[in-house]
């Protein structure tokens, strides 16, 4: 209701914390409406002769008197009029008001944006609190100082529309209010307008400093890229599967400017999965069986090689040990698969054994159990005494080819083929590798015929035979080495050091753990290479560790029989390449923990660069052992579970002593 004189009547004029909203502000629009009623004349215009600042504070404006008010207003006639038919929407209270917009809030089922709703400025607060209401609302008294707080700045008000008239000029009441929207806009900095909030437009001080439009994280924007050729799978999605009435669809999170690309969408939500989504007509189109090099969706190609190496390179370990034929295994294979000094686990684990023990099963066992789950065997092979296993990650056996393998025998004479060469072979992607592990012959004299077991297996190795040649213009039919792109020999070669066992023993006391040069200059295989009478085009890692042969078993000391062997490093690692630069040594060392043979296991660690390939060679189709890898993994749990069991034992058996 309204009273005669077009003022509007409030519930109530009481000043406390509790209070419904705008009791303060009602109270000063009836200290100026009385004011305006005693002393109004002439033509009812109502004027500031020294309007107060917005800068104002709260407790002097709350003590402004009516007789203070009166000398700071400047009073003109006023020609009464009768009032206008009253309007029920305007004539509710503001507590009745503020109820009807709470119920209207907790009622409505449309989006958060009302079309009707008039933004405020600058597009800041588009909307209203995106999280519900609070039931129990501030009072006036705590909601002038925040917005008094917010405005402090003169500047800030007049950009603001709060104190202008939303009415004409010729209505006694509405000039009223425009003194209470006065002061109101000094105490809240805002008015009411149809019933609905208006917030001021705040102006900063200083221009603000630029921010980045991007708010996903760079790890979240990494781990869930997507493929060039998915990235409008945001809108496929969107209009196939979009929820309804979802409070963060796609179309929300980039309309608030909340997120600005698809990585940061698909940063926050995933319509199926974490994998990158897979087009129909695409998989209607992979044959996975013949496809060109740069082909969309080719297998071994571009694509398929960035995704899984962005920087087109893999880790290999490679190793040798000569086990001396004994059945005892080491407790232990970590420090010789696993060792601490890189961080990650490689991708690939080629290990050959010469002289390996009785039980080969029980040694693939043995890898499987230590590698983990995480690992498979590709392959394994075996020419007498003489191993190959090869494992990989289980993520990376669709992108080999078939295996192919080739044995040597150097040693005609001898039923037991102890001495030759095992070749294994096979294409990762587009690049084609070979590993040969050979057990040449040994004596300290014989150079000559170490040499022609090298020459013997570069001449008689039958590899590759299915596989195509990635590169036939550069193959030689009379070296087996040159037909693959990336090869790796290593085994016991037998090359011994040309000096006696004292002045070995001596060098050794002398140097540090990491310095041998001094006795690599006696090294006959060195000596060979340097000449190029073996291992032509082959390179070989830095040396910083102490010979691997002769050792006393279980002991670290070299040999200490009547025949005093000389210590040597017959157990090698070497390496060539097509390509320059293709193979990066990282680590060559040997595990001294391991002495269950005279001779310590050596091995390195190396980065190797892999070029995409053609879809049209034949594919291993993820074939691995499988039974291997049971069996593995079910040692590796008991293994788990006894330990989990000794120290559960120990605790439990554990006796204090009190003295």
């Amino acid at each position: 209701m309204s009273t005669p004189n077009g003022f509007p009547q409030h519930s109530g004029t009481c000043v406390t914390q509790g209070t419904e909203g705008g009791a303060v502000q009602d109270l000063h629009a009836k200290k100026a409406g009385k004011a305006a009623k005693k002393e109004a004349g002439g033509n009812g215009v109502l004027t500031f002769q020294d309007p107060p600042s917005i800068g104002t504070s709260l407790s002097q404006t709350l003590e402004l008197l009516p007789d203070e008010l009166k000398a700071n207003m400047k009073v003109k006639s006023v020609t009464p009029r009768p009032p206008r038919k009253p309007r029920l929407e305007r004539a509710a209270s503001l507590d009745e008001k503020s109820w009807r917009r709470w119920r209207r809030f907790r009622t409505s089922q449309e989006s958060l944006t009302d079309p009707n709703e008039t933004s405020s400025s600058n597009g800041s607060l588009q909307e209203a609190s995106l999280s519900p209401p609070i039931r129990s609302r501030a009072s006036p008294y705590h909601q002038c100082c925040q917005q008094n707080s917010v405005q402090s700045s003169p500047d800030a008000s007049e950009a603001s529309p709060v104190g202008k008239s939303r009415g004409g000029t010729s209505d006694l009441g509405k000039r009223a209010s425009e003194i209470s929207s006065a002061f109101g806009g000094l105490l809240r900095g805002k008015a009411f307008a149809g019933g609905k909030p208006r917030l001021s437009q705040i102006m900063p001080a200083r221009p603000l400093p630029p921010m980045e439009l991007n708010v996903a994280s760079h790890t979240l924007r990494t781990a869930n890229r997507i493929d060039s050729d998915c990235m409008d799978y945001r809108h496929y999605s969107q209009h196939k599967f979009g929820r309804v009435s979802s409070s963060l669809s796609d179309t929300r999170l980039h309309g608030n400017g909340m997120v600005y690309d698809n990585c940061s969408t698909d940063s926050m939500k995933s319509t199926f999965s974490l994998l990158t989504p897979i087009r129909s007509k695409d998989v209607r189109s992979r044959s996975y069986l013949e496809g060109s090099l740069l082909a969309n969706g080719a297998l071994l190609g571009a694509e398929e090689l960035s995704r899984y190496f962005p920087d087109r390179n893999i880790g290999i370990f490679v190793a040798t040990w000569n086990m001396q034929g004994q059945k005892e295994l080491p407790m232990n294979l970590d420090d010789f698969l696993l060792p601490t000094d890189p961080d990650y686990a490689q991708d690939m684990y080629v290990i050959g054994v010469q002289e390996g023990c009785p039980d080969r099963r029980e040694w693939e066992i043995r890898l499987q159990e230590t590698l983990g789950p995480h690992y498979v065997m590709l392959y394994s092979a075996a020419h007498g005494v003489l191993y190959m296993s090869v494992f990989i990650r289980r993520d990376l056996i669709w992108f080999c080819s078939e295996v192919e393998y080739a044995t040597v025998t150097t040693r005609i004479v001898s039923q037991i083929k102890t001495k030759g060469a095992l070749g294994i072979c096979f294409t990762f992607f587009g690049t084609s590798f070979l590993f040969i592990t050979s057990h040449f012959t040994s004596g300290d004299s014989k150079v000559n015929e170490r040499k022609l077991d090298y020459n013997k297996t570069i001449q008689t190795l039958t590899l590759p035979k299915n596989v195509p040649d990635t590169n036939p213009y550069r193959s030689s039919s009379s070296d087996v080495t040159t037909r693959f792109d990336e090869v790796f020999w290593f085994g016991d070669f037998n090359f011994r050091l040309n000096k006696d066992r004292e002045t070995v023993d001596s060098i050794l006391n002398q140097n540090p753990e990491t310095d041998m040069s001094k006795l690599l200059a006696y090294d006959q295989l060195t000596s060979e290479m340097s000449r190029g009478s073996i291992f032509k085009g082959f390179q070989e890692a830095d040396i910083h560790f102490r010979p691997s042969y002769k050792f006393d078993i279980g002991k670290d000391s070299y040999d200490t029989t009547s025949k005093q062997r000389t210590p040597s490093y017959t157990d090698r690692v070497v390496y060539r390449s097509r390509y320059r630069d293709d193979i990066h040594a990282v680590k060559y060392s040997s595990c001294p923990v391991i002495k269950t043979s005279d001779h310590r296991p050596v091995f390195a660690l190396f980065r190797v660069k892999v070029r995409p390939g053609r879809d049209n060679i034949p594919l291993a189709a993820g074939q691995f052992d499988r039974e291997l890898y049971l069996i593995g993994i079910k040692r590796r749990i008991t293994r788990e579970l006894q330990k989990r069991q000794e120290q559960k034992d120990q605790k439990s058996s554990s006796i204090c002593s009190i003295s």
